[in-house]
């Protein structure tokens, strides 16, 4: 459940991360250093994410986002938007099963009125069939966008509850953006090289933790994720406090 890091000050920072979020960059490229098309890189991608997902129910990270594309990826060429828009249906039809088995929930956070009719059925039945499954919450964000998040999550509240127009706080708003299931993230990672979040989870990362890697998304492996998480470790969680406060709680 969401929970606000600059309403309620965090307590208890766990060695492991609680939530990891993801902007797996770098695919295109990854293809393009290999005279492949970068079609071929997205592919490889889906597999990278196959790893992500292993190592963080092995290392004990219970929720998993990525960021799969956003609502600025319409840009794109039209065919890498058509490709990457059947890919998203493929990988849906061929790994649910699979999902399922190893108790994965999975969750697609976005807009989607821009996708097919098909899309977004076997979205729908993809999140029924795995609702109820206690492992790695996985959430693909696919025409996502922070300020998007907000802007709906504001209409939302205001069309359920009028009379907070000029008063609505924090807590009223949390139910209603795309993740209120989940956490705040606690480490967010990109591959890739470029140093900049690209309009994600923009309200919900507030305080969390921000390590940037040249390491292209296809190559990222468990071992990545662990070095990540050992960088993680290494930061001290103030959340607007100094030094001196934290070494004074008692364990």
């Amino acid at each position: 459940m969401f929970r606000s890091s600059t309403v309620d000050t965090p307590q208890d920072v766990a060695t492991v991360p609680e939530h990891i979020a993801v902007i797996m960059d770098g695919n295109g490229r990854w293809a393009k250093q290999r005279l492949m098309p970068r079609v071929f890189g997205h592919k490889k991608g889906v597999e990278a994410l196959r790893r992500a997902v292993r190592a963080c129910d092995t290392l004990g990270v219970k929720y998993l986002t990525v960021f799969a594309f956003s609502s600025e990826n319409w840009r794109r060429p039209a065919d890498e938007v058509s490709f990457l828009m059947s890919l998203f249906l493929r990988v849906l039809q061929s790994e649910i099963d699979r999902m399922h088995e190893n108790g994965i929930r999975l969750k697609i956070v976005g807009d989607r009125t821009h996708f097919s009719a098909e899309l977004v059925t076997m979205i729908e039945a993809a999140e029924s069939r795995t609702a109820g499954n206690t492992g790695v919450t996985l959430s693909i964000a696919a025409d996502y966008g922070g300020r998007w998040d907000v802007l709906q999550a504001t209409h939302r509240l205001l069309a359920d509850r009028p009379d907070l127009a000029t008063r609505f706080t924090e807590a009223d708003m949390a139910p209603y953006f795309a993740m209120s299931y989940a956490p705040e993230p606690d480490l967010f990672i990109r591959t890739g090289g470029e140093r900049r979040i690209s309009n994600f989870l923009l309200w919900h990362l507030a305080y969390t933790e921000l390590y940037f890697t040249d390491m292209l998304w296809p190559d990222f492996d468990q071992a990545a994720i662990e070095t990540a998480i050992d960088w993680y470790r290494g930061r001290e969680r103030r959340f607007g406090r100094i030094s001196e406060q934290l070494q004074s709680v008692t364990p």
